[in-house]
């Protein structure tokens, strides 16, 4: 395939429009003007049913509801409603999914609850060039841990599958990986994790509504994820986490608190954990952050997984193809993997003046973001991005590249979030 370039749509990529089955959710969405918008995996756009939502929750449940809410709005059971919708989304049957709390919370939870499962064990092994907050949580529960230690895929073993033997307590994996968009094959890795006896735990942060994800069927036992990426469900929404149904009556989780009691209402003086998915609730959740969640699964609910990511394929292949004589030309790398099935639904591209070049195609309306210290990310959502949006940002790319627009002194001036 040839470059893009330039402002006019070649016919095929007109054509992939017209023909997209996808094409109506973009009207669910509120991307302002003109913007290209390649920054889902790491905040999601506004749907415009939040707008009503919030409106709802602010004004009648919270002015005019007042306590009632927590029974007439249903306020109290919005984490299970909500974790049972978002689960459909991640391959989980009902009752293995809430919402709660934020992902760093979620992985201490997932950790402690993985080593209660397996007691005794004295590994904990995660990938080195993981998300920071896994690695900075798993840090944390090794060193309260006494005998526990942490172990590291590129630090301790060139490959994770080496670090796992009968020491191994919990696997922490990332499904898609936040830097590069490499995909794991989760079924696969999790039969060597739970071949060696071990607890596997996945975040889900980057393919948690693009990929199509299949926990039970993958045979997962725990997981995480974020809601403000590609579930577009507001800056800081609540997390959620993931325990398969098998694991309920055995594992446990320090942080205790009344939410997680198998009568709240009670107000028993000693802890007794629910005896389902709640236990691994803790404190009063944000029901205003809960009501934006409701909106942002409303917006890609009904629509197959299969079908979201059929059309991300077919975006980062097509975006891949219209750089790929632009980066090989300026020595760019690519560092997502060409394979689709090896990719989850975003393109990387290394390069060390990377942030300039983000912010030189942020001027021009193509809205990316940089992750040190070399890693441009444009992410892909088939919910609200056209096959025109992709040639725009591939075309602009291109010009920012070729006419080393990006070297503007104004372009290198760094911000505090990246």
């Amino acid at each position: 395939m040839t470059r893009a370039h330039g402002p006019d749509l070649p016919v095929d990529i007109s054509n992939r429009d017209a023909a997209d089955p996808l094409a109506h959710l973009k009207a669910r969405f509120h991307v302002p003007g003109d913007l290209v918008y390649l920054a889902g995996n790491s905040l999601g756009p506004a749907p415009l049913a939040v707008f009503d939502e919030m409106q709802a929750a602010v004004r009648n449940e919270w002015a005019e509801g007042l306590i009632r809410s927590w029974n007439e709005a249903g306020w109290f059971s919005l984490v299970d409603r909500l974790g049972d919708r978002l689960g459909k989304l991640i391959g989980s049957d009902a009752g293995q999914t809430v919402i709660c709390d934020s992902v760093s919370i979620n992985v201490y939870k997932a950790l402690q609850a993985g080593l209660s499962l397996r007691p005794g064990r004295t590994t904990i092994v995660a990938e080195g060039g993981s998300f920071p907050t896994d690695l900075y949580v798993a840090e944390g529960v090794a060193a309260g841990r006494p005998g526990i230690k942490l172990l590291l895929e590129g630090v301790d073993a060139e490959r994770i599958e080496d670090l796992i033997d009968e020491n191994t307590a919990v696997v922490l994996v990332n499904h898609v990986d936040y830097k590069t968009g490499a995909l794991r094959d989760m079924a696969a890795l999790t039969r060597i994790i739970h071949a060696a006896g071990a607890i596997a735990v996945w975040d889900l942060c980057h393919s948690a509504g693009v990929v199509d994800v299949q926990l039970d069927a993958a045979g997962a036992d725990l997981a995480i994820g974020c809601t403000y990426k590609y579930l577009n469900c507001g800056p800081g929404s609540p997390a959620f986490i993931y325990a398969a149904a098998r694991h309920h009556e055995a594992l446990s989780q320090p942080l205790t608190g009344w939410w997680g009691h198998a009568a709240p209402f009670a107000f028993e003086r000693g802890y007794r954990p629910d005896g389902g998915i709640r236990k691994l609730l803790s404190g009063t959740q944000p029901i205003l952050s809960l009501r934006a969640v409701g909106a942002g699964l409303s917006a890609i609910e009904d629509v197959p997984m299969a079908e979201l990511r059929a059309k991300s394929l077919a975006m980062t292949g097509l975006f891949i193809d219209l750089i790929d004589e632009t980066c090989k030309a300026h020595g760019l790398t690519l560092m997502t993997p060409r394979e689709p099935a090896l990719r989850g639904s975003q393109v990387s591209i290394a390069f060390a003046d990377g942030y300039p070049v983000i912010q030189a195609l942020i001027a021009r309306g193509i809205v990316g973001d940089f992750r040190a210290p070399d890693t441009m990310r444009f992410g892909f959502s088939p919910s609200y991005m056209s096959f025109a949006d992709v040639y725009r940002a591939a075309a602009a790319f291109n010009e920012v590249i070729d006419t080393g627009s990006w070297r503007d002194p104004r372009f290198a001036k760094r911000n505090a979030v990246t």
